[in-house]
């Protein structure tokens, strides 16, 4: 299939190259250039505009940060894309936005999967991402042979749209009340004086052992937060699982102080780091003094 792909960041960038290496021809576009170089080194075409990729493209993929983002370019994506493509969102954004999406490309005759990813920058150079999708049960089963290259687990997750986005809400709130109680019982056993490398191969092994504890283990024991999934991010898509939780008449008692100690890490300055960097968070609130720390 010809793919289009818009946006090359973090995790766009090694999903379009699991698509190339999987056979599938894939035409990209972002505003960064050096961005369409590694996509033209990787075997791709980088092309000018979202209507250059878009044009002759059996499917598209929009990969972007947030709602705004995704809505601006859904704009331009529905001006020119072919009736019957298949468009598939795999940003995260609110199901809202989702169900939306839906209603636009059903308007143009462009078939809408909602279909948000889990696994983080690992995930995606590894193509072992979890992905999940709402929409159309035969739209799903057309883009499975490209899920399969970016994931290992591969899930329709409803035909509604916004199905998708609703379990990657889920997903997120998981994943960050799983950091902070990581980081938490990291500074409790520093403080407490225990071999902290000793600690976390027992955690492992037990109950507490989770993706979260493996794939973040070397943050929090170097106290290093290159962005894999920045703050930044991760306060965005807590205010997606707050907002729609509201919605759905859920209460999120640890989730919402969660999102307050993610937003409260965000305005002392360390939005751009990794999510593991709530580990910052706690050292200061246990008096630990934080060294500035500016990862790119």
């Amino acid at each position: 299939m010809r793919i289009a792909w818009i946006g090359l960041g973090i995790m766009g960038s090694p999903m379009a190259e699991n698509l190339l290496k999987a056979g599938h021809p894939v035409t990209g576009y972002t505003l960064e250039q050096h961005k369409l170089d590694r996509l033209a080194a990787a075997g791709g075409t980088p092309a000018a505009s979202v209507a250059d990729a878009v044009r002759d493209a059996d499917v598209v993929v929009t990969m972007l940060p947030a709602d705004p983002d995704v809505t601006a370019v859904a704009g331009e994506v529905l001006t020119h894309a072919a009736p019957g493509t298949l468009y598939i969102d795999m940003s995260t954004v609110s199901p809202a936005t989702a169900a939306h999406l839906a209603t636009a490309s059903a308007a143009k005759g462009v078939r809408f999967l909602d279909a948000p990813v889990s696994g983080g920058e690992a995930g995606a150079v590894e193509g072992t991402l979890s992905v999940m999708a709402g929409g159309p049960a035969d739209d799903f089963r057309a883009a499975e042979p490209l899920f399969a290259a970016l994931g290992t687990t591969v899930v329709h997750c409803g035909s509604a749209p916004g199905s998708g986005q609703t379990v990657k809400a889920a997903n997120q709130l998981i994943v960050a009340v799983n950091l902070q109680a990581c980081a938490e019982a990291v500074v409790f056993l520093r403080k407490s004086g225990v071999d902290l490398d000793a600690a976390l191969d027992v955690l492992a092994g037990g109950l507490a052992g989770s993706t979260v504890l493996a794939r973040k283990r070397r943050n929090f024991l170097d106290r290093t937060y290159a962005p894999g999934f920045r703050i930044d991010l991760h306060h965005k898509d807590m205010g997606i699982v707050t907002a729609a939780a509201r919605e759905a008449g859920a209460a999120l008692p640890v989730g919402g102080v969660v999102a307050g100690l993610v937003a409260a890490l965000r305005a002392q300055g360390d939005g751009a780091l990794d999510h593991s960097a709530l580990l910052r968070g706690v050292e200061r609130l246990s008096g630990i003094p934080t060294e500035e720390c500016t990862c790119p």
